[in-house]
């Protein structure tokens, strides 16, 4: 996230239910999550998110195609805009290379100083600084 006051806060979450929870759980968490992100900021202005276009296996789609149903869903709900940005268009902007590897995006969020924890945290800056330098994609 991006603060009003410039500051960028990052981390991860962990939306996977308990061997004694059903498989909704997740999405009510990650329900639970946007709705703190929101009090907590008190307004976001847009909400962009990484496009997944191709997936692993059947089950990391469906996955995906929740969380970007809640996601939408609640976006709408809230009035606030929001955006898919392609993997592609990501690792070009972060590292110059559409097809880098995860390592290669690590790399460089350290070079511009952060300190991702792991890749999806490094995925979510490399967003982050997209929206940023393009403005969310606008020139």
């Amino acid at each position: 996230m991006l603060l009003a006051d410039g500051t960028i806060v990052s981390g991860t979450m962990q939306f996977r239910p308990s061997r004694y929870e059903g498989g909704g759980m997740r999405y009510l968490r990650f329900r639970s999550w946007l709705d703190h992100l929101l009090s907590s900021a008190k307004e976001i202005g847009s909400v962009c998110f990484e496009e997944v276009r191709r997936h692993a296996g059947t089950d990391a789609a469906h996955l995906y195609g929740g969380f970007l149903a809640h996601l939408s869903a609640w976006c709408e709900l809230n009035h606030i805009p929001y955006q898919g940005v392609p993997v592609g268009t990501i690792k070009r902007h972060t590292t110059g290379k559409g097809n880098a590897g995860k390592d290669a995006v690590i790399a460089a969020m350290r070079s511009k100083g952060f300190t991702p924890e792991d890749d999806n945290e490094a995925d979510a800056l490399a967003i982050l600084t997209w929206v940023i330098d393009t403005q969310g994609g606008v020139r």
